[in-house]
């Protein structure tokens, strides 16, 4: 599958957050809000369906698109492109970079240790 652009991903944020909707539904939940209007959601639905990011169905005579890819695996994709485009491949260096140039709350300092701990226990 090709790539998802930022436009396209909030066409798809809305299909995973809602399930599957019918064109008008898609362009009242982001053209609206972007100041896009109906020409530009129905290029991004065309693109997305191109790509095989979603499908469209006929459901009680109205086509409706849905997903055919979930949101955890466009993030594993979209997070390990990161990664191998910026850091080769490396967790680490990521971590490092947040840490040496945006303070980290305490918060995110436990959770960073909390996963750290589970990770360790579950190679034991």
């Amino acid at each position: 599958m090709s790539r998802i652009s930022s436009a396209e991903s909030l066409v798809m944020q809305v299909l995973w957050a809602r399930g599957a909707l019918p064109a008008d539904e898609i362009m009242a939940d982001v053209a609206g809000p972007q100041g896009w209007g109906e020409a530009t959601v129905r290029t991004l639905i065309t693109r997305l369906l191109k790509k095989k990011a979603i499908v469209s169905e006929r459901e009680d005579g109205r086509v409706r698109y849905r997903p055919l890819i979930s949101q955890a695996d466009y993030l594993t994709g979209e997070s390990q492109g990161l990664l191998d485009r910026l850091f080769d491949g490396q967790l680490a260096p990521l971590i490092a970079h947040f840490a040496q140039h945006r303070r980290l709350s305490p918060e995110e300092l436990k959770r960073l240790k909390q996963l750290i701990a589970d990770m360790e226990q579950g190679d034991g």
